[in-house]
């Protein structure tokens, strides 16, 4: 039996969105150790797993490296379109355990389109393999345009930098109690919308904060510094976002993440992916701070929900068996 498990992800955000440059995307996040997704797989004549997402997975997966079928089970998952990356490590952990289960090579970043996985983001399918700080170098404009080449066709983006994070680095988590962010056809159709209207000067001013800023305080270990700029990253993503979910964070994202900022617990806030998670960069000392600063953010914001705190992941997905 192979076994197979991964970490969540935090999407701090894209470099670019605009078709004026010759590169579209570009993405950046981290590696969290917690929440988790694990997988089981067995050789079998069949296609057998009661989880339906990763059953359509393990399909693709059985046809790609060319075995009979597998027995596949889900011990744990992540929550399911919050800004997590529940998608995509639930594919390559299906993907991976399936070849693990039958000794193939696992291929993960060559195969990940296949499984409809690295269209836009790179940053998933590199923290699935490396862990860490991920950023990617998007994909040539006139490849891909306003919209996802068809099903397969494309290839996951380049690393273009990857840094371990700090040990003692510490990422807070609110889930608020409301709607899924978008996925699937609601996702394309907004990329969509939100690419053919993106200003090129925001790509601009975001360049300069990923290379002045939150490179350098990775690279150096300065959690204050980083976590102001990531979430720099997140505000003006936010402004090419903000006609399709209601603001420069979801609605009711925005006041959560302002009522976070507020903390000197935390050195930075924002939206992960089309939310509605919320992280908070923090240490290890001020864990306990931080997530009481999340419950009341929660709270000022007249939303319930859960508070996570997590470790950075340092390392690729876990392959036993």
């Amino acid at each position: 039996m192979a076994r197979v498990t991964a970490g969540a992800r935090l999407h701090f955000g894209f470099q670019n969105l605009s078709l004026a440059h010759q590169r579209l995307y570009g993405s950046l996040g981290v590696a969290l150790d917690s929440p988790r997704v694990v997988v089981t797989a067995d050789p079998a004549e069949t296609v057998r797993c009661d989880h339906d997402a990763a059953r359509e997975y393990a399909r693709r997966a059985v046809e790609l490296l060319d075995v009979p079928g597998v027995d596949v089970t889900v011990e744990r998952t992540l929550p399911r379109h919050v800004g997590l990356g529940s998608g995509t490590q639930l594919a390559l952990t299906v993907l991976a355990a399936v070849a693990h289960a039958y000794d193939c090579e696992r291929r993960v970043r060559e195969r990940a389109p296949k499984l409809g996985r690295g269209g836009r983001s790179g940053v998933g399918v590199a923290t699935f393999e490396t862990g860490g700080f991920v950023l990617d170098s998007g994909h040539p404009t006139e490849r891909f345009t306003a919209d996802r080449p068809p099903r397969g066709e494309w290839s996951v983006p380049a690393v273009a930098a990857h840094h371990e994070v700090p040990d003692e680095w510490r990422f807070v988590v609110a889930l608020p109690d409301s709607e899924p962010g978008r996925s699937g056809n609601d996702e394309d159709a907004s990329m969509r919308s939100v690419v053919e209207r993106a200003d090129p000067d925001l790509a601009d001013e975001i360049a300069a904060v990923v290379t002045r800023r939150v490179l350098p305080a990775v690279a150096v270990g300065d959690s204050e510094k980083f976590g102001a700029a990531v979430a720099e990253v997140g505000r003006l993503n936010g402004a090419w976002y903000a006609d399709e979910q209601g603001g420069v964070y979801r609605p009711p994202v925005g006041e959560v993440v302002a009522r976070l900022s507020e903390s000197p617990a935390i050195a930075g806030a924002g939206q992960s992916s089309w939310g509605p998670a919320v992280y908070g960069v923090t240490t290890e000392r001020r864990v306990g701070a931080a997530r009481e600063a999340a419950y009341a953010a929660l709270s000022v914001a007249g939303v319930g929900g859960e508070v996570l705190v997590a470790e950075p992941r340092n390392r690729g997905a876990r392959i036993e068996g």
